[in-house]
Protein backbone atom coordinates (compact mmCIF):
# COMPACT_ATOMS: atom_id res chain seq x y z
CA UNK A 1 0.00 0.00 0.00
CA UNK A 2 1.31 3.92 -0.71
CA UNK A 3 2.88 5.65 2.35
CA UNK A 4 1.45 8.93 2.83
CA UNK A 5 3.84 11.51 1.78
CA UNK A 6 5.39 13.51 4.16
CA UNK A 7 5.95 17.21 2.57
CA UNK A 8 9.56 19.19 2.20
CA UNK A 9 10.09 21.44 4.08
CA UNK A 10 9.74 25.33 3.66
CA UNK A 11 11.82 27.05 2.43
CA UNK A 12 13.34 24.72 0.23
CA UNK A 13 16.93 24.06 -0.03
CA UNK A 14 17.50 21.65 -2.99
CA UNK A 15 16.69 24.63 -6.06
CA UNK A 16 19.12 25.10 -8.64
CA UNK A 17 18.47 28.53 -8.89
CA UNK A 18 20.37 29.52 -11.58
CA UNK A 19 18.35 27.66 -14.13
CA UNK A 20 15.44 29.31 -13.21
CA UNK A 21 16.35 32.92 -12.79
CA UNK A 22 15.53 33.78 -16.65
CA UNK A 23 12.32 32.42 -16.40
CA UNK A 24 11.68 33.86 -13.09
CA UNK A 25 12.86 37.34 -15.18
CA UNK A 26 10.38 36.31 -17.96
CA UNK A 27 7.41 35.95 -15.54
CA UNK A 28 7.90 39.42 -13.85
CA UNK A 29 7.92 41.24 -16.69
CA UNK A 30 5.01 39.91 -18.21
CA UNK A 31 2.89 40.03 -14.66
CA UNK A 32 3.96 43.21 -14.07
CA UNK A 33 2.60 44.43 -17.78
CA UNK A 34 -0.21 42.64 -17.30
CA UNK A 35 -0.57 44.19 -13.98
CA UNK A 36 0.02 47.76 -15.37
CA UNK A 37 -2.51 47.21 -17.87
CA UNK A 38 -4.95 46.61 -15.09
CA UNK A 39 -4.66 49.53 -13.37
CA UNK A 40 -5.76 51.85 -16.83
CA UNK A 41 -9.01 50.32 -15.99
CA UNK A 42 -11.59 52.47 -14.89
CA UNK A 43 -12.92 50.29 -13.09
CA UNK A 44 -11.25 46.74 -12.38
CA UNK A 45 -14.03 44.98 -10.24
CA UNK A 46 -16.87 45.68 -12.87
CA UNK A 47 -14.67 45.35 -15.74
CA UNK A 48 -13.10 42.30 -15.60
CA UNK A 49 -16.36 40.56 -13.87
CA UNK A 50 -16.41 38.57 -16.22
CA UNK A 51 -13.12 37.37 -16.57
CA UNK A 52 -13.42 36.39 -12.75
CA UNK A 53 -16.76 34.05 -13.74
CA UNK A 54 -14.49 32.42 -16.43
CA UNK A 55 -11.94 31.86 -13.55
CA UNK A 56 -14.61 30.29 -11.44
CA UNK A 57 -15.84 28.27 -14.56
CA UNK A 58 -12.06 26.92 -15.41
CA UNK A 59 -11.03 25.95 -11.75
CA UNK A 60 -14.48 24.43 -11.59
CA UNK A 61 -13.96 22.25 -15.07
CA UNK A 62 -10.56 20.75 -13.69
CA UNK A 63 -12.27 19.14 -10.99
CA UNK A 64 -15.42 17.95 -13.97
CA UNK A 65 -17.75 20.39 -13.86
CA UNK A 66 -19.36 20.79 -17.40
CA UNK A 67 -21.08 24.37 -17.76
CA UNK A 68 -19.71 27.23 -19.71
CA UNK A 69 -19.47 30.66 -18.91
CA UNK A 70 -22.50 31.61 -21.11
CA UNK A 71 -24.70 29.03 -19.45
CA UNK A 72 -23.76 30.62 -15.92
CA UNK A 73 -24.46 34.48 -16.85
CA UNK A 74 -27.59 33.38 -18.51
CA UNK A 75 -28.30 31.42 -14.91
CA UNK A 76 -27.46 34.48 -13.55
CA UNK A 77 -30.14 36.72 -15.49
CA UNK A 78 -32.70 34.50 -14.94
CA UNK A 79 -32.71 32.00 -17.62
CA UNK A 80 -33.90 28.45 -16.13
CA UNK A 81 -30.56 26.00 -16.91
CA UNK A 82 -30.54 22.58 -18.04
CA UNK A 83 -31.43 20.33 -14.93
CA UNK A 84 -27.92 18.72 -16.01
CA UNK A 85 -26.05 22.11 -15.65
CA UNK A 86 -27.82 23.07 -12.47
CA UNK A 87 -25.15 21.60 -10.16
CA UNK A 88 -22.31 22.53 -11.40
CA UNK A 89 -23.62 25.94 -11.90
CA UNK A 90 -24.36 26.54 -8.11
CA UNK A 91 -20.72 24.79 -7.86
CA UNK A 92 -19.29 27.48 -10.16
CA UNK A 93 -21.25 30.88 -7.98
CA UNK A 94 -20.10 29.32 -4.68
CA UNK A 95 -16.62 29.29 -6.23
CA UNK A 96 -17.31 32.90 -7.25
CA UNK A 97 -18.72 33.89 -4.20
CA UNK A 98 -15.65 32.09 -2.58
CA UNK A 99 -13.06 34.23 -4.18
CA UNK A 100 -14.90 37.79 -3.60
CA UNK A 101 -15.24 36.67 0.48
CA UNK A 102 -11.30 36.36 0.64
CA UNK A 103 -10.84 39.33 -1.24
CA UNK A 104 -12.54 41.05 0.86
CA UNK A 105 -10.89 39.51 3.94
CA UNK A 106 -7.61 40.32 3.08
CA UNK A 107 -8.40 44.09 3.11
CA UNK A 108 -8.22 43.58 7.12
CA UNK A 109 -5.86 39.99 7.71
CA UNK A 110 -3.62 38.35 5.88
CA UNK A 111 -3.52 35.12 4.35
CA UNK A 112 -4.60 32.81 7.38
CA UNK A 113 -5.62 29.11 7.55
CA UNK A 114 -8.70 30.58 9.15
CA UNK A 115 -9.14 32.53 5.89
CA UNK A 116 -8.45 29.69 4.54
CA UNK A 117 -11.38 27.49 6.09
CA UNK A 118 -13.74 30.71 5.37
CA UNK A 119 -13.22 30.20 1.73
CA UNK A 120 -13.27 26.75 1.80
CA UNK A 121 -16.94 26.69 3.90
CA UNK A 122 -18.07 29.20 1.16
CA UNK A 123 -17.33 26.68 -1.59
CA UNK A 124 -18.86 23.99 -0.51
CA UNK A 125 -22.22 25.23 0.73
CA UNK A 126 -25.13 23.71 -0.10
CA UNK A 127 -23.56 21.98 -3.28
CA UNK A 128 -21.46 18.48 -3.80
CA UNK A 129 -19.40 17.99 -1.23
CA UNK A 130 -21.08 19.77 1.65
CA UNK A 131 -21.14 16.17 3.28
CA UNK A 132 -17.40 16.74 3.50
CA UNK A 133 -17.11 18.86 6.36
CA UNK A 134 -16.47 22.45 4.48
CA UNK A 135 -14.47 24.56 6.40
CA UNK A 136 -12.45 22.07 8.35
CA UNK A 137 -9.31 20.33 7.75
CA UNK A 138 -10.03 16.82 7.78
CA UNK A 139 -8.65 14.16 10.75
CA UNK A 140 -8.93 11.36 8.58
CA UNK A 141 -6.50 9.88 5.56
CA UNK A 142 -7.53 10.88 1.79
CA UNK A 143 -6.24 9.69 -1.35
CA UNK A 144 -6.25 10.48 -4.90
CA UNK A 145 -7.45 7.73 -7.56
CA UNK A 146 -9.45 6.65 -9.79
CA UNK A 147 -13.26 7.31 -8.37
CA UNK A 148 -13.93 3.94 -6.56
CA UNK A 149 -10.89 3.10 -6.16
CA UNK A 150 -9.57 1.74 -2.46
CA UNK A 151 -6.09 3.33 -0.87
CA UNK A 152 -4.75 0.44 -2.11
CA UNK A 153 -4.53 1.73 -5.92
CA UNK A 154 -4.26 5.44 -4.95
CA UNK A 155 -2.12 7.81 -7.14
CA UNK A 156 -1.55 9.78 -4.32
CA UNK A 157 -1.38 9.89 -0.83
CA UNK A 158 -1.58 12.90 1.18
CA UNK A 159 0.12 13.45 4.84
CA UNK A 160 -1.01 11.85 7.64
CA UNK A 161 -3.52 13.80 9.95
CA UNK A 162 -0.90 13.35 12.45
CA UNK A 163 1.83 15.67 10.56
CA UNK A 164 -0.95 17.32 8.76
CA UNK A 165 -1.54 20.38 10.89
CA UNK A 166 2.22 20.86 11.68
CA UNK A 167 2.92 21.16 7.72
CA UNK A 168 0.11 23.77 7.74
CA UNK A 169 1.26 25.62 10.14
CA UNK A 170 4.80 25.52 8.11
CA UNK A 171 2.87 26.83 5.11
CA UNK A 172 1.29 29.36 6.70
CA UNK A 173 4.51 31.04 7.72
CA UNK A 174 6.39 30.15 4.58
CA UNK A 175 3.58 32.48 3.02
CA UNK A 176 4.51 35.44 5.56
CA UNK A 177 8.04 35.39 4.38
CA UNK A 178 9.72 38.89 2.35
CA UNK A 179 12.84 37.28 1.04
CA UNK A 180 11.55 35.40 -1.25
CA UNK A 181 10.79 36.05 -4.83
CA UNK A 182 6.56 36.36 -4.96
CA UNK A 183 6.46 34.62 -8.26
CA UNK A 184 8.51 31.56 -6.52
CA UNK A 185 6.89 31.65 -3.61
CA UNK A 186 3.32 31.78 -4.77
CA UNK A 187 4.39 28.63 -6.93
CA UNK A 188 6.50 26.66 -4.42
CA UNK A 189 2.98 27.54 -1.90
CA UNK A 190 0.39 26.02 -4.45
CA UNK A 191 2.35 23.14 -4.83
CA UNK A 192 2.51 22.65 -1.61
CA UNK A 193 -1.09 23.01 -0.57
CA UNK A 194 -1.81 20.33 -2.95
CA UNK A 195 0.44 18.35 -1.56
CA UNK A 196 -1.04 18.52 1.86
CA UNK A 197 -4.25 18.27 0.71
CA UNK A 198 -5.55 19.54 3.48
CA UNK A 199 -9.76 19.43 2.97
CA UNK A 200 -11.75 16.40 2.26
CA UNK A 201 -12.94 18.16 -1.03
CA UNK A 202 -12.35 21.15 -2.64
CA UNK A 203 -8.40 21.49 -2.16
CA UNK A 204 -7.72 21.95 -5.70
CA UNK A 205 -10.45 24.80 -6.26
CA UNK A 206 -9.06 26.47 -3.45
CA UNK A 207 -5.07 26.28 -4.18
CA UNK A 208 -5.87 28.12 -7.89
CA UNK A 209 -7.97 30.65 -5.65
CA UNK A 210 -4.96 31.12 -3.92
CA UNK A 211 -2.41 32.02 -6.43
CA UNK A 212 -3.75 35.76 -7.14
CA UNK A 213 -4.46 36.32 -3.29
CA UNK A 214 -0.34 35.41 -2.40
CA UNK A 215 0.26 37.76 -5.63
CA UNK A 216 -1.45 40.64 -4.33
CA UNK A 217 -0.33 40.50 -0.53
CA UNK A 218 3.15 40.62 -1.52
CA UNK A 219 2.12 43.52 -3.56
CA UNK A 220 2.74 42.13 -7.31
CA UNK A 221 -0.85 42.61 -8.34
CA UNK A 222 -2.75 46.00 -7.66
CA UNK A 223 -5.83 43.70 -7.57
CA UNK A 224 -5.62 40.05 -6.83
CA UNK A 225 -7.23 39.39 -10.28
CA UNK A 226 -4.92 37.51 -12.17
CA UNK A 227 -5.90 33.92 -12.72
CA UNK A 228 -4.23 30.71 -14.21
CA UNK A 229 -6.99 27.75 -14.08
CA UNK A 230 -7.39 28.92 -18.28
CA UNK A 231 -3.88 27.49 -18.67
CA UNK A 232 -4.41 24.78 -16.13
CA UNK A 233 -7.29 23.16 -17.84
CA UNK A 234 -5.50 23.18 -21.13
CA UNK A 235 -2.59 21.26 -19.37
CA UNK A 236 -4.48 19.42 -16.74
CA UNK A 237 -2.58 16.05 -17.47
CA UNK A 238 0.80 17.87 -16.96
CA UNK A 239 -0.37 20.23 -14.32
CA UNK A 240 -0.96 16.64 -12.12
CA UNK A 241 1.91 14.62 -13.74
CA UNK A 242 3.90 17.91 -12.32
CA UNK A 243 2.69 17.72 -8.87
CA UNK A 244 2.89 14.23 -8.31
CA UNK A 245 6.60 14.50 -9.32
CA UNK A 246 7.68 16.86 -6.51
CA UNK A 247 6.26 13.96 -4.16
CA UNK A 248 7.35 10.50 -6.28
CA UNK A 249 11.45 12.29 -6.70
CA UNK A 250 11.61 15.56 -5.31
CA UNK A 251 11.05 17.35 -8.44
CA UNK A 252 10.55 21.04 -7.37
CA UNK A 253 12.48 22.02 -9.77
CA UNK A 254 10.47 20.51 -13.35
CA UNK A 255 6.73 22.08 -11.54
CA UNK A 256 8.65 25.62 -10.43
CA UNK A 257 9.54 25.61 -14.50
CA UNK A 258 6.22 24.42 -15.84
CA UNK A 259 4.07 26.76 -13.40
CA UNK A 260 6.82 29.99 -14.85
CA UNK A 261 5.75 28.59 -18.08
CA UNK A 262 2.14 28.93 -16.99
CA UNK A 263 2.39 31.96 -15.84
CA UNK A 264 4.37 33.79 -18.77
CA UNK A 265 1.79 32.51 -21.08
CA UNK A 266 -0.88 33.58 -19.19
CA UNK A 267 -0.52 36.74 -18.18
CA UNK A 268 0.55 37.07 -22.43
CA UNK A 269 -3.12 36.47 -22.88
CA UNK A 270 -4.71 37.56 -20.00
CA UNK A 271 -2.82 41.31 -20.65
CA UNK A 272 -4.50 41.16 -24.39
CA UNK A 273 -8.19 40.20 -23.03
CA UNK A 274 -7.81 42.99 -20.88
CA UNK A 275 -6.25 45.43 -23.21
CA UNK A 276 -9.63 44.11 -25.88
CA UNK A 277 -11.79 44.80 -22.74
CA UNK A 278 -10.55 48.08 -21.91
CA UNK A 279 -10.81 49.65 -26.16
CA UNK A 280 -14.08 47.70 -26.18
CA UNK A 281 -15.25 50.04 -22.99
CA UNK A 282 -14.26 52.75 -24.55
CA UNK A 283 -15.86 51.74 -27.40
CA UNK A 284 -19.29 51.32 -26.15
CA UNK A 285 -19.52 54.14 -24.10
CA UNK A 286 -18.79 56.03 -27.59
CA UNK A 287 -21.98 54.27 -29.43
CA UNK A 288 -24.08 54.43 -27.03
CA UNK A 289 -23.95 58.04 -26.54
CA UNK A 290 -24.04 58.21 -29.97
CA UNK A 291 -26.80 56.29 -30.70
CA UNK A 292 -28.98 57.34 -27.73
CA UNK A 293 -27.80 60.65 -26.56
CA UNK A 294 -29.09 59.83 -23.08
CA UNK A 295 -27.96 61.03 -19.68
CA UNK A 296 -27.73 57.40 -18.68
CA UNK A 297 -25.78 56.61 -21.54
CA UNK A 298 -22.80 55.04 -19.15
CA UNK A 299 -24.67 54.01 -16.52
CA UNK A 300 -26.19 51.57 -18.87
CA UNK A 301 -22.90 50.83 -20.41
CA UNK A 302 -21.55 49.88 -16.72
CA UNK A 303 -24.64 47.58 -16.29
CA UNK A 304 -23.65 45.44 -19.57
CA UNK A 305 -20.31 45.52 -18.71
CA UNK A 306 -21.24 43.85 -14.91
CA UNK A 307 -23.56 41.62 -15.70
CA UNK A 308 -23.24 40.81 -20.11
CA UNK A 309 -26.04 38.85 -20.20
CA UNK A 310 -28.82 40.66 -18.44
CA UNK A 311 -32.99 40.95 -17.49
CA UNK A 312 -34.61 44.57 -18.86
CA UNK A 313 -35.41 44.90 -14.88
CA UNK A 314 -31.82 44.41 -13.83
CA UNK A 315 -30.76 46.66 -16.64
CA UNK A 316 -32.54 49.47 -14.98
CA UNK A 317 -31.57 49.02 -11.71
CA UNK A 318 -28.10 49.02 -12.13
CA UNK A 319 -27.82 51.79 -15.02
CA UNK A 320 -29.68 53.75 -13.02
CA UNK A 321 -32.63 54.71 -15.28
CA UNK A 322 -35.64 56.61 -14.00
CA UNK A 323 -38.06 54.44 -14.95
CA UNK A 324 -38.50 50.84 -16.84
CA UNK A 325 -40.36 52.69 -20.04
CA UNK A 326 -36.56 54.66 -20.52
CA UNK A 327 -34.53 51.40 -20.05
CA UNK A 328 -36.84 49.39 -22.15
CA UNK A 329 -36.30 52.23 -25.04
CA UNK A 330 -32.41 52.27 -25.08
CA UNK A 331 -33.02 48.57 -24.49
CA UNK A 332 -34.20 48.12 -27.94
CA UNK A 333 -32.25 51.24 -29.53
CA UNK A 334 -29.47 48.73 -28.76
CA UNK A 335 -30.79 45.77 -29.76
CA UNK A 336 -31.30 47.27 -33.28
CA UNK A 337 -27.61 48.75 -33.93
CA UNK A 338 -26.24 45.47 -32.69
CA UNK A 339 -25.00 46.42 -29.09
CA UNK A 340 -26.80 43.45 -27.43
CA UNK A 341 -28.74 40.88 -28.48
CA UNK A 342 -32.36 40.15 -27.20
CA UNK A 343 -32.50 36.27 -26.48
CA UNK A 344 -35.44 35.73 -24.54
CA UNK A 345 -38.60 38.23 -25.23
CA UNK A 346 -40.52 39.00 -22.41
CA UNK A 347 -43.71 37.70 -21.51
CA UNK A 348 -46.15 38.77 -18.75
CA UNK A 349 -44.07 38.85 -16.00
CA UNK A 350 -41.25 37.58 -17.07
CA UNK A 351 -38.45 40.15 -18.69
CA UNK A 352 -37.15 40.42 -22.06
CA UNK A 353 -33.50 39.36 -21.65
CA UNK A 354 -29.94 40.43 -23.56
CA UNK A 355 -26.69 39.11 -24.41
CA UNK A 356 -23.24 41.56 -24.64
CA UNK A 357 -21.80 39.55 -27.38
CA UNK A 358 -18.44 41.27 -27.54
CA UNK A 359 -17.93 41.07 -24.36
CA UNK A 360 -18.80 37.23 -23.41
CA UNK A 361 -16.72 36.29 -26.27
CA UNK A 362 -13.51 38.29 -25.19
CA UNK A 363 -14.10 36.46 -22.08
CA UNK A 364 -14.86 33.03 -23.23
CA UNK A 365 -11.93 33.12 -25.78
CA UNK A 366 -14.02 32.22 -28.85
CA UNK A 367 -17.41 33.04 -30.69
CA UNK A 368 -20.15 32.09 -28.11
CA UNK A 369 -22.77 34.80 -29.05
CA UNK A 370 -23.42 36.65 -32.29
CA UNK A 371 -24.34 40.49 -32.52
Amino acid sequence: MPKPCVPDPLPLQQLEWRTLLPLVGHANACLARYDGMVQTLPNAAVLLSPITTQEAVLSSKIEGTQATLDEVLEAEAGLIPAEARRDDIDEINNYRAAVYQAEHDLGHRGITLSLIKAAHQRLLQGVRGRDKTPGKFRDDQNWIGRRGDPIEKARFVPPNPMIMQAALDDWASYIELQTEDPILQTAIAHAQFEIIHPFRDGNGRIGRMLIPLILYKRKTLFRPMFYMSEYLEEHREEYYDRLLAITSRGDWQGWISFFLEAMIVQAIANTDKVRRIRDLYEETKKTVVDITHSQFAIGAVDALFAQPVISSVRFGQSGGFANRVTANNMLRQLDIHGVIRRIRAGSGRTPATYAFPALINIAEGKTVFRA
